[in-house]
């Protein structure tokens, strides 16, 4: 046997994501070492992260191992396996079979769906009976089956149920025109068409709904066509020194803060070993920080749309989707971007250009007093740091920020905007949607999100406290009825913290402490969790959902750390049963006092859907903040420069003046050309300037 090893001059940092070479090398290894036949194919391939320990103590002198982790699929055999090849030996370290697992669909089956439903007569004849001749003009998206008890005959084979929309022309919007009661099944594995249901014929919706002004007409849109705004002056934010943040590989400091970039094929953006450098010192925060789960359960019944239950990471990879961001559309200012490598389903690379955009932006006021006994105003503006990606799954369009503040706070928000899925109706509007446009209706739905916080505040060593604020009774020491004071309940073990839910009318949040680190009065140090969304699933116990994404029916699960325990939802929700993921991993009842913890938290948005989501949706937005809860002595942004345009006087009574008032100007981020032509230097890893003013971006 020959073992290869690389020279230590070009093994990168432990944390960086694999490089186009990398990926090469590890898809050779396997291929060469396990006789893989010519129908396999690689689903997911990502690398494999050190262990959190050795992360720890790791200080760059002695390389870590470069290691990556492969889910193939053999389609002619319909088998799954995962293994793990080792970029400094040049050997498979693990291969394993995996029966009955359903991978991710990758985007070539999806492409394959479309063509074998296309191809298929019963198919044709179904739209035939709708009015349509021209099959090159129908979109056919392979919807996952989820596991609804009915297709366990099918055990073995992996399944779509791929669902029609029709376009009027190449560039028209084919989900103003849902084909309803018409649903195929699909082999993916063999691409066999096995069955093609029609429930009835509804009439396909007249309307177009073009958002597109280059392809929009004047009359048969939804809603009508008018003139774009013209009267939007540009807005320049300038920063003439350059950004305040350095960037080397895939580190970041900014500020105070330091951490890495990375990114996975599933999850997407992800952030590694964020700190927050205090009076000279480097204090970790947290040690990993992803997206672990999406999942969008549908409350519409009826037959073309009750299977839709979608878990978006693990049955498809988010990772895989993101767009290419623009200068001036997607991002303002002075951009820094990072380029991701993905990959095919041959195992070659892929690079996304601009697929994270990392800039700063001004948020108003950091902190602010007037002493009006003696006039004086001290002001101070707050600034953010923010990282940014768009996924693009199906329909929908997805935007992860991470928001890193001056004074510590950490957020995450996730946007969704795009397309609502879509279905059509005669007469009256089904009860479990809302109507759009003429015989156009979008079913209501929720979206939940779950995020992984491999927590390392100060330290490995933390613990979780859930925290509500309570009125007390009245007696000797209340006799006013006004008191309340805050309750704190340790998480001890995993039973106890497993599917807690937010209470937003006790201002309940959790707190994360370091009971080894005390502050300068001598408590642990701390951070709170904060949630944003009391959201729940409206399916009840027994449902699908109940049984496949149990996470989202608590906002906060807490466990302790296993590197294998990654996704809210297990490692393979494709056609799963459910059980696996967070249910699983809290069974061992692990304790958690003063230990390596991780938090999931669940939030979401509630899709109620409104005419407004159409045909375009507008941002709509959900996430959390984690906040210093004693992390610091005092304010950590207290040593904010003042701004330049403020006189720090305040205006006496009866004056007419500014004198004050915070009259700074943003000196936020990038310069705009006004030129219109919407491009800007910078590729990769670079940077460049904000040339769209002026244009519309879409």
């Amino acid at each position: 046997m020959t073992v290869t090893t690389r020279p230590a001059a070009t093994v990168p940092h432990p944390l960086a994501p694999l490089a186009p070479e990398e990926i090469q090398e590890a898809v050779r290894v396997v291929r060469d070492q396990q006789g893989l036949t010519p129908d396999t194919r690689f689903v997911m391939i990502s690398l494999r992260e050190p262990d959190k320990q050795r992360l720890l103590s790791y200080d760059g002198t002695e390389p870590l191992p470069r290691d990556v982790a492969m889910v193939l699929r053999d389609r002619g055999r319909r088998r799954t396996y995962e293994a793990v090849v080792s970029l400094d030996t040049g050997q498979v370290t693990d291969w394993r079979h995996l029966p009955g697992v359903q991978t991710a669909i990758t985007e070539e089956e999806f492409a394959q769906c479309e063509a074998a439903v296309r191809a298929d007569p019963r198919w044709q004849q179904a739209m035939r009976r709708r009015g349509v001749e021209d099959f090159s003009l129908a979109m056919v998206d392979a919807w996952p089956p989820g596991h609804t008890g009915e297709l366990d005959d099918a055990c073995g084979r992996r399944l779509a149920c791929p669902l029609t929309f029709v376009r009027a022309h190449p560039d028209d919007n084919g989900y103003a025109r849902p084909v309803e009661n018409l649903v195929a099944l699909v082999d993916l594995d063999s691409m066999e068409v096995l069955e093609v249901t029609d429930r009835g014929t509804v009439p396909l919706p007249p309307l177009a709904g073009n958002y597109d002004p280059d392809v929009r007409s004047p009359d048969g849109n939804w809603p009508a066509v008018v003139e774009e705004r013209r009267d939007l002056r540009p807005i320049d934010i300038t920063q003439p020194e350059g950004p305040s943040f350095t960037v080397d590989g895939y580190a970041v400091r900014w500020q105070k803060w330091e951490f890495r970039i990375g990114f996975t094929v599933r999850e997407g953006l992800v952030l590694h070993q964020i700190g927050y450098r205090d009076q000279g010192r480097l204090r970790p925060i947290l040690h990993r920080a992803s997206l672990a789960e999406m999942y969008t359960p549908y409350g519409d019944p009826g037959f073309t749309h009750y299977r839709k239950n979608a878990f978006d990471e693990g049955e498809y990879g988010a990772g895989f989707m993101v767009n290419a961001l623009e200068l001036g559309c997607d991002c303002l200012g002075e951009i820094h971007y990072f380029d991701a490598v993905v990959h095919d389903q041959d195992g070659a690379p892929v690079t996304l250009p601009h697929a994270v955009c990392m800039h700063e932006e001004d948020m108003n006021i950091a902190w602010k007093h007037t002493d009006f006994r003696t006039g004086k105003v001290v002001t101070r503006r707050r600034r953010r740091l923010v990282v940014s990606s768009f996924a693009v799954l199906g329909n929908y369009q997805y935007g992860y920020f991470w928001y890193l503040y001056l004074d510590g706070t950490i957020e995450f928000e996730v946007k969704l905007t795009g397309m609502i899925s879509t279905g059509a109706f005669s007469g009256t509007c089904p009860p479990y949607g809302t109507a759009v446009a003429p015989g156009l209706y979008g079913p209501h739905h929720q979206h939940f999100f779950s995020m992984r916080l491999d927590m390392a505040l100060d330290g490995p060593h933390n613990s979780v406290y859930e925290v509500d604020s309570v009125a007390l009774p009245v007696n000797e020491d209340n006799p006013h009825a006004n008191a309340w004071q805050t309750r704190h309940r340790l998480l001890s073990c995993e039973r106890q913290a497993q599917q807690r839910t937010a209470h937003a009318a006790t201002g309940r949040f959790w707190n994360i402490v370091n009971p080894e680190r005390r502050n300068g009065l001598g408590q642990p140090v701390g951070y709170q969790l904060i949630p944003r969304s009391g959201l729940l699933p409206m399916q009840p116990e027994g449902s699908q959902a109940w049984k496949r994404a149990r996470f989202c029916y608590g906002h906060l699960w807490v466990t302790a750390y296993d590197r294998t325990q990654m996704y809210a939802a297990g490692d393979y929700p494709n056609q799963s049963r459910g059980g696996a993921g967070l249910p699983a991993f809290v069974q061992g009842d692990r304790p958690l006092e003063n230990a390596d913890v991780v938090l999931w938290h669940t939030f979401g948005e509630h899709h109620v859907v409104r005419p407004e989501d159409w045909p375009a949706m507008p941002v709509v937005s959900t996430g959390f903040s984690l906040r210093p809860n004693g992390f610091f002595d005092g304010n950590p942004a207290l040593d904010l420069p003042a701004p330049h345009a403020c006189t720090g006087t305040a205006a006496g009574p009866g004056t007419d003046t500014a004198a004050g008032r915070d009259t700074d100007t943003d000196t936020g981020t990038g310069t705009g050309t006004g030129t219109g032509t919407g491009t800007g230097t910078g590729t990769g890893t670079g940077t460049g300037t904000d040339a769209c003013h002026g244009r519309h971006c879409h």
